[in-house]
């Protein structure tokens, strides 16, 4: 039997790769992430030079497409539900967001505002983009 101590190897442990991966993987997270809120219609917004990002916890979006096509939070909704679907998602703390298409029919907007007026909905907001 032989007994006498064997020399060891040293163990490497080499970080680098293990960085680089890392690093990979957050820049593709960083890339297929998207931050927009998704839409259910394709919606145009008006140009505004003035005006605040709003910073609320709760918000519902309203869009109304350049047909006078109505969609709640992605819900695709007919001018007869849209106080009904108001209702349904009411909430005192949340703000109804309008994104209307510059485009859009005067009457539809102010449609969409009196079913809010009706509903009791007191935080309404209409979205805009600034100017190029």
């Amino acid at each position: 039997m032989n007994f006498r101590p064997r020399a060891r190897e040293e163990l490497d442990l080499n970080l680098i790769p293990l960085i680089d991966v890392v690093f990979m993987l957050l820049i593709f997270f960083m890339l297929t992430t998207t931050f927009v809120r998704d839409t259910a219609l394709k919606v145009d917004l008006p140009l505004a030079k003035s005006g605040q990002v709003e910073q609320a916890q709760q918000v519902n979006m309203l869009e109304i497409s350049r047909d006078g096509v109505y969609a709640l939070n992605g819900q695709l909704l007919e001018s007869s539900q849209l106080v009904k679907a108001l209702r349904d998602v009411h909430d005192p703390e949340a703000t109804l967001l309008i994104l209307a298409d510059s485009n859009a029919q005067h009457q539809k907007v102010i449609t969409a505002m009196d079913a809010a007026r009706e509903v009791g909905i007191t935080r309404l907001s209409l979205g805009t983009l600034p100017p190029r």
